[in-house]
C-alpha cells in the first residue's frame, strides 16, 4: 500500500455532534477532506469511523500519518 497523500500541513478543526459518527478520510484523496467521498476506492485505504462524544471541537489529522487516527497528534510537523 502507499502513503497516503497529505490533504494539509496541519489539523482540520471540526465541530462535532455528541452521538453522531463520522468517517474520516484516511487515504488524502477525499475532496470533503477531513472527511470521507469515497475516492479511496481501490486504494487500499478505508475511512476511519468514530462517533463524537461531546458536543465539541476535535482537531482531525490532515497529514494522514497520525497515531492516533483520526485525530492530530503532531505528526505533520516532522514530516518533509
Amino acid at each position: 500500500m502507499a502513503d497516503p497523500v497529505i490533504a494539509n500541513e496541519g489539523p482540520y478543526p471540526v465541530d462535532v455532534k455528541a452521538g453522531k459518527k463520522y468517517f474520516w478520510c484516511a487515504c488524502g484523496r477525499s475532496d470533503k477532506q477531513p472527511f470521507c467521498d469515497g475516492s479511496h476506492k481501490g486504494t487500499g485505504f478505508q475511512p476511519v469511523q468514530f462517533e463524537a462524544e461531546d458536543d465539541e471541537t476535535v482537531y482531525l489529522c490532515g497529514c494522514k500519518h497520525t497515531g492516533e487516527k483520526p485525530y492530530c497528534d503532531g505528526t505533520h510537523a516532522s514530516l518533509p
